[in-house]
C-alpha cells in the first residue's frame, strides 16, 4: 500500500473531553454545541459555506490506536467486519459526522449536533446536500434491527487502545 498523507486543516472543539459517554452518531447529539477552528490559510475556502444548514466533517480519530478487522460495535455484541461498522479502530482512522452549521465568522465555525472528542484534527469540510446524499431504498444490513436502540447508546473506551 502506498503512503497517503493528509494535513489537518483545523481542530474540532466539543464538550467531550474523553471518548467515553458520547453519543455514537451526530443524529443523537442534538443540541450539543461545538466549534471548528480552521487554520487561517484555509479561511478563503469557507466562502459561501454559510448558505448551507449542515456540513460534513471529515476528521482523524486521533485517540484510536491500531486497528482490527473485526470489532464489536457499540450497537451490537457480535463481532463484525470493521468495514460493516463505523468503529474508529480502522486501517485509516477517518471519521465523518454531519453537523448543523450555525455561523461562520472568519476562521471560526459554530456548529451543533457534535459527536466528536474535543481537539479532534479536522481533515476536510463538505456541504451536506440532501438531494445528493439521500438514497431511496437504502438498507442498513445488520444495523436494521438495532437502529431503534441507537439513541440510548453512548461510546466507551473500547476503541482507544490497541487491545
Amino acid at each position: 500500500m502506498s503512503v497517503i498523507t493528509y494535513k489537518s486543516i483545523g481542530i474540532i472543539h466539543s464538550p467531550f473531553a474523553e471518548p467515553t459517554d458520547m453519543p455514537i452518531q451526530s443524529l443523537y447529539a442534538r443540541g450539543m454545541k461545538g466549534s471548528i477552528e480552521l487554520k487561517p490559510e484555509f479561511e478563503a475556502g469557507l466562502k459561501d459555506l454559510e448558505g448551507f444548514s449542515h456540513i460534513i466533517l471529515i476528521y482523524h480519530f486521533h485517540l484510536s490506536r491500531g486497528y482490527a478487522l473485526h470489532v464489536v460495535p457499540f450497537l451490537d455484541d457480535t463481532e463484525r467486519g470493521v468495514f460493516a461498522t463505523r468503529a474508529p479502530r480502522r486501517p485509516n482512522p477517518v471519521g465523518l459526522s454531519i453537523v448543523r452549521l450555525d455561523a461562520v465568522e472568519g476562521c471560526h465555525l459554530s456548529v451543533e449536533d457534535v459527536d466528536v472528542v474535543d481537539g479532534t484534527p479536522l481533515i476536510d469540510i463538505k456541504p451536506f446536500v440532501p438531494y445528493f446524499d439521500h438514497r431511496d431504498g437504502a438498507v442498513c444490513g445488520w444495523l436494521t434491527t438495532r437502529l431503534n436502540e441507537a439513541h440510548d447508546v453512548r461510546s466507551d473506551s473500547r476503541f482507544v487502545s490497541d487491545k
